[in-house]
């Protein structure tokens, strides 16, 4: 018998099937943090400084390019989940079909831009004169594999629509793996700095990408790929862009949002900021984590909207809530408990030591109630609505933190003052969200009560 990754997500034990799909995006997230953390290690003990700081420059810069494109792969995951409950075959085609054509095109748009606006952009940004050659040659060489990068997101979006996380996964350490040693063997033995660094990551994008398109062509089942009857359905682009778009923009508003809180940190000097980039480090591991739920929470929410199954909606979002809030609590308070000897691993500073401390306290402890705030999102969104979670997002946890810093934080110029905008923005956006899915949940089931 041939093996299934696929998951029935309508029937069966949902705690078990919820544990089962989050896993392997949770080792997904965090072996790409370690992937990524290997990157900078190797070009900052290989290359220099001034070709890691080269690298770290351009982080911020490229997740607000990609961001939006990343978020219309959300729309591709919602759309074949709930085609896929309501085993609408034609409009799983569909949406695979557009959502292949988008990525194809959307990688080769990122690629001019890329190479086009990267030094203009990081001029603005302020990048020092010493540093922005080798940023700009980083940029782009690592947005000429955006193509590679879009295809992989999209094909793997696709997968954990129907319940298929593991090969992906797999497919992720095959290519980290293989980012690693490229890295080495063109820093370390063909000394080529950032430049090698970059075409590591092309390389691994394009293994990537072929092992997930290998897999959706040679899948037998609903979301098999022809990618020779490539068609583009307006439709399914249109709904896609309906679901997507607000998630990609609310990521570009977080990434400039980070800005001006990043430039607050910088005020209190190059220790403080050290400390909190080392802490914050650690903290995506906590947030990847906790992000699995977010992500699971929408393609079970999705199919379960497919196949008209209300009763189980609200089970998967308080599933996802009690076990995202175990996660959070447990990794968050583990990081700071464990937190001198995780900071050590970045410096030997006891100052900076101390300074990390100081966010992990704060924000690392009070972590599960962003995963709220998230599994929240995941409801609303996988019922259909967008644009609403966007919005309270960015005015609860985007907006309200530039507010606070302009005021409280002018009046007490403390990094207890500033840290603390978290827990408190957090908290209120999950509270308006809550209110914001029982309106949403009255609406859709009084409709599918109506259509059943």
């Amino acid at each position: 018998m041939k093996k299934t990754y696929e998951m029935d997500m309508i029937h069966g034990p949902l705690v078990k099937n919820i544990l089962q799909y989050a896993f392997p995006l949770m080792l997904s997230g965090i072996l790409q943090l370690m992937f990524n953390a290997a990157d900078v290690i190797v070009v900052g003990r290989f290359a220099g400084s001034q070709a890691l700081a080269a690298v770290g420059s351009t982080g911020a810069l490229c997740n607000l390019l990609i961001n939006l494109f990343v978020g219309i792969s959300i729309g591709t995951n919602v759309l074949v989940a709930r085609y896929y409950g309501a085993r609408d075959l034609d409009g799983i085609q569909e949406t695979i079909n557009t959502s292949i054509i988008t990525a194809a095109a959307g990688g080769v748009a990122l690629i001019f831009i890329g190479f086009f606006a990267s030094r203009p952009l990081l001029s603005i940004m302020g990048t020092p004169a010493d540093v922005i050659d080798q940023s700009v040659i980083y940029m782009r060489i690592y947005f000429a594999g955006m193509p590679f990068f879009m295809l992989y997101n999209f094909g793997a979006a696709i997968l954990r629509s129907v319940g298929d996380t593991k090969r992906p996964l797999y497919f992720l350490m095959i290519a980290g793996v293989i980012n690693v040693v490229l890295n080495v063997i063109m820093v370390v033995f063909f000394h080529m700095g950032v430049a090698g660094v970059a075409l590591a990551t092309v390389a691994s994008q394009l293994v990537s990408c072929v092992l997930v398109m290998r897999c959706l062509t040679l899948n037998e089942g609903a979301i098999h790929l022809n990618v020779y009857n490539l068609t583009f359905n307006k439709q399914r682009m249109s709904e896609m862009l309906r679901i997507g778009l607000p998630a990609g923009f609310q990521g570009m508003v977080f990434s400039l949002s980070n800005v001006l809180i990043q430039s607050s940190v910088n005020s209190f000097g190059s220790l403080v900021m050290a400390g909190n980039t080392a802490a914050a480090n650690i903290e995506g591991f906590v947030y990847t984590a906790m992000n699995a739920f977010y992500q699971t929470n929408l393609s079970f929410t999705s199919q379960n909207y497919g196949a008209k199954n209300k009763e189980r909606i609200d089970k998967i979002l308080i599933s996802c809530l009690g076990i995202v809030t175990i996660v959070g609590a447990v990794i968050g308070n583990g990081a700071y408990f464990f937190g001198e000897t995780l900071l050590g691993l970045y410096t030997t500073d006891p100052q900076v030591i101390q300074y990390g401390m100081n966010r992990l306290a704060i924000i690392s402890t009070m972590y599960f109630i962003c995963g709220w705030m998230d599994v929240m999102v995941g409801s609303i969104r996988g019922m259909g609505y967008a644009i609403m979670p966007m919005v309270v997002s960015l005015l609860g946890a985007c907006a309200l933190r530039v507010v606070w810093i302009f005021t409280i934080f002018q009046i007490f110029h403390t990094q207890f003052s500033l840290y603390i905008s978290y827990p408190i923005s957090w908290s209120l956006t999950f509270t308006v969200h809550l209110i914001c899915y029982l309106v949403v949940r009255k609406k859709v089931f009084a409709k599918l009560s109506a259509e059943s």
